[in-house]
């Protein structure tokens, strides 16, 4: 049997079950939970968690509306928005969650459900989300590709669900800013993976950006893949001096031993 990794259809429309709508239900309790608890996983699974460019939201309005996007490749990219949103702008995410009826104890986190096997469910969806991006205590988070795609896939292809919540929160705020995130997770020198995350330039919206739904979803593509290229080209060099730093752990014994071996000089074995 040949094991299918992705799949083009979302899991609701395979299922093709009716499911009701949850909106998110935070409390103080739930929010401090799945902090803790989102956070620790990360720090048991990686080495280290860098980010830069968060000036591109300091920088602008922080008193308007914003939408963080970002390409989906994999189950840690929920874990790692939540840790966006909590540790480094330190808002409450909102962030739709397809499969939320499987799990919707993460709706207490920020989550909201979406059926994708109904259009109607869709729409009140995308309407929740209108409404909550107002709410400035939240970011909202969107994978606006739909589905989870293999990393670095190209091209990077959007449904108009971010280009829809974004005329329609113009509509209803007046202006709204847009950050597409890259996130990888690489070695470097460490035998764990690390999470890298690039903030890409705000786009700012307003009621004189006369844009369709077909325009603003191309323009997003090509901001999306454009931080994602230019991240993918500082990976490739090493460098991440200019990174920040949300944690990174300590050197395990063995490689504490193998860096202390390196720095001896061993005399040259003799020929025999």
């Amino acid at each position: 049997m040949v094991e299918q990794l992705y799949s083009d259809i979302p899991p609701t429309k395979l299922r093709n079950k009716k499911e009701k709508f949850t909106p998110a239900k935070t409390n103080k309790f739930w929010l401090w939970v799945a902090s803790f608890f989102f956070f620790n996983m990360l720090q048991n699974r990686f080495y280290a968690f860098r980010y830069r460019g968060e000036e591109n939201y300091y920088n602008g309005d922080t008193k308007i509306p914003t939408i963080l996007f970002a390409p989906h490749s994999n189950w840690w990219d929920g874990i790692v928005f939540y840790n966006i949103t909590h540790r480094i702008f330190h808002k409450e995410i909102r962030i739709m969650i397809e499969e939320l009826n499987r799990f919707p104890i993460l709706n207490h986190g920020g989550g909201y459900s979406v059926n994708k096997s109904s259009s109607q469910s869709v729409m009140k969806a995308l309407q929740y989300s209108v409404d909550v991006v107002g709410d400035l205590k939240n970011l909202l988070c969107i994978f606006p590709q739909g589905i989870i795609r293999p990393p670095h896939f190209r091209p990077i292809e959007f449904q108009t669900g971010l280009a829809y919540i974004a005329k329609n929160a113009v509509k209803k705020y007046g202006r709204v800013n847009l950050i597409p995130v890259a996130i990888d997770y690489v070695f470097f020198r460490d035998n764990r993976p690390e999470v890298v995350v690039d903030f890409g330039k705000r786009i700012e919206l307003d009621k004189s950006s006369d844009l369709d739904k077909k325009a603003l979803t191309h323009m997003f593509e090509k901001s999306l893949e454009t931080a994602c290229d230019e991240q993918f080209k500082e990976i490739s060099t090493g460098d991440v001096a200019n990174y920040n730093i949300l944690f990174k752990q300590h050197l395990k014994w063995y490689r504490r031993i193998e860096q202390r071996l390196k720095r001896i000089d061993l005399p040259p074995v003799a020929d025999v």
